[in-house]
């Protein structure tokens, strides 16, 4: 099983922050630092930083030299595709081929409505989302891209330079509803669940995912399985209590009521992260993109890099 750990920008990170992260992830030997696509984090977060998805990632490129940088996931609707596909061959070239592309459909209407953006149905933005990853795709691999779809077109858009990696950045489709299934099983080359599922939604994805993939004819071990989730990690079974009892305090609620709001997080001393990351493995999962607690990721990196991953790797 490979690891990134991913940052939520929305919740108030500094650069010097992810850098930070970013660099201990390095040093730890994790696959890549994933960001979140998001604007601002809700309606009380005036104040709140919230460091925009790509030029994060395009600076990231320039303070670390080989952990891969990615994007859990980017919202097909915040740039026009052809843009994005631009932008994201700008950071692959920038960052020597070390782009994972993740994308997705957009559900935070809330930053649409903010921003200006149309917040169409859910049928459309996922038009949309394959729409976006076909021109980005064309973009990626010819030198005089035209497509027309029924949202977006593009016309002899160049991009140059392309990206480092050939034929592309791999595709990251994140979703598990049917639909967005379908759209993984023809163009993702992973799959990332999130929303926290238990073992037993996220094997129920994954034979939905295998469904759609017999529907075109595609072999669905072509898509890597990866998996989005909090972790919460202490050394000892002390420490964890510690760190609980901080969470919860901020929370403004009892260590009790907290842990009961996160029944699907994987929370606990190292042998209790390893046991409930193994039950995702045996589903097929060999990729975690980890949350852990703002405030507290690079304690459990420490924690996770020293006593996890050498029993999961």
């Amino acid at each position: 099983m490979e690891f990134g750990i991913q940052i939520e920008p929305q919740f108030g990170f500094s650069f010097e922050e992810v850098q930070d992260v970013a660099r201990d992830a390095e040093t730890f030997g994790l696959h890549a630092v994933w960001v979140s696509d998001h604007l601002f984090l809700n309606k009380e977060a005036a104040n709140t930083n919230c460091l925009e998805a790509w030029t994060l990632l395009a600076a990231l490129a320039q303070t670390t030299t080989r952990i891969r940088l990615g994007t859990l996931v980017t919202c097909q609707s915040y740039r026009n595709p052809a843009l994005l596909a631009k932008i994201a061959a700008g950071v692959d070239h920038m960052s020597g081929g070390r782009l994972e592309f993740g994308i997705g459909a957009g559900w935070k209407e809330i930053e649409y409505r903010a921003y200006g953006y149309d917040f169409p149905a859910p049928a459309v933005r996922l038009r949309q989302l394959t729409e976006s990853i076909e021109i980005c795709r064309r973009m990626w691999t010819e030198d005089r891209p035209s497509y027309r779809g029924r949202h977006y077109a593009i016309d002899g858009a160049f991009c140059a330079p392309k990206p480092v990696q050939r034929p592309h950045p791999r595709i990251w489709v994140a979703g598990a509803k049917p639909r967005m299934l379908r759209i993984v099983a023809r163009y993702a080359d992973a799959v990332n669940i999130g929303d926290f599922p238990s073992p037993q939604a996220y094997a129920a994805a994954m034979t939905e995912l295998e469904r759609a993939c017999a529907e075109i004819g595609r072999d669905p071990r072509r898509i890597m399985r990866s998996h989005f989730g909090g972790v919460v990690l202490g050394a000892t079974q002390g420490d964890l209590d510690r760190i609980v009892g901080t969470l919860a305090a901020a929370a403004g609620m009892s260590a009790e009521r907290w842990l009961a709001a996160r029944q699907r997080s994987v929370i606990g001393t190292p042998e209790t992260v390893i046991a409930r990351m193994r039950e995702y493995a045996a589903l097929g999962v060999r990729y975690w993109a980890m949350v852990f607690p703002y405030g507290h990721e690079r304690e459990m990196l420490s924690v996770f890099a020293d006593k996890v991953m050498p029993a999961l790797a």
